[in-house]
């Protein structure tokens, strides 16, 4: 095993859903200790779903730790013994009252990588019938809406889970869903410009590290 190596590690339960662990890290051979603090807790999964109708469910709860509400997406922690796909299936239904008719896997990654131990699995499902009488679990609002209202209440800061956001982001990159994007009428000029540009014999813009090698030289020695 390379540099650096892990020396010490303890834990310290905080409560059944959360604990904390700290490292001792040694950077090279001989060198100071360095001591690291992270969150220990369950794997997460997050769902971006579309119903039969177009519509990405959404719920609204209370969240301590911003002492606000926030609009999300349909998420849970793993329960001991379950799999990601399993939790998928069951907190969907419970929070929004869909059943899933297929799910797709998106992705598996890291919350955070500086201060949590735990994964996030990312799915996208393909919603089939709601469940007759579905009640939500107390303190939780759902609503379907459509892919515009979704991006209206990112803009509006009432969506502001940047794990959720980044759900979003992989169910398009998996050609599952489009959100519809704004452009101010500078970025639309600028936009066309560049199209025109190959037309009008002018180079394309440089990329970062094209305009690097270009840099004047007194510059490049800083």
């Amino acid at each position: 095993m390379g540099w650096p190596k892990i020396r010490a590690r303890r834990t310290t339960a905080i409560s059944p859903w959360l604990s904390i662990i700290a490292r001792e890290v040694e950077f090279s051979r001989g060198a100071p200790r360095h001591l690291y603090h992270a969150v220990a807790q369950a794997d997460y999964i997050a769902i971006v779903a579309v119903t039969p109708d177009g519509r990405i469910p959404i719920v609204r709860q209370y969240r301590p730790a911003l002492e606000s509400f926030s609009w999300e997406l349909p998420a849970g922690l793993v329960d001991a013994g379950e799999t990601a796909l399993a939790c998928c299936r069951r907190e969907f239904c419970e929070e929004t009252g869909f059943t899933a008719r297929r799910v797709h896997p998106l992705a598996r990654t890291f919350p955070c990588t500086g201060r949590l131990s735990n994964k996030i699995h990312s799915f996208f499902v393909q919603a089939g019938d709601r469940v007759q009488n579905f009640k939500p679990e107390p303190g939780v609002f759902v609503k379907c809406v459509t892919p515009a209202q979704l991006v209206g209440l990112i803009r509006a800061g009432k969506f502001v889970s940047q794990l959720h956001i980044g759900a979003l982001m992989l169910a398009e990159l998996h050609g599952f869903l489009s959100l519809p994007r704004q452009q101010s009428a500078r970025g639309r000029v600028q936009g066309r410009e560049r199209a025109d540009a190959p037309a009008r014999g002018r180079r394309p813009p440089e990329t970062f590290s094209e305009r690097r090698e270009v840099l004047p030289r007194k510059t490049r020695r800083r």
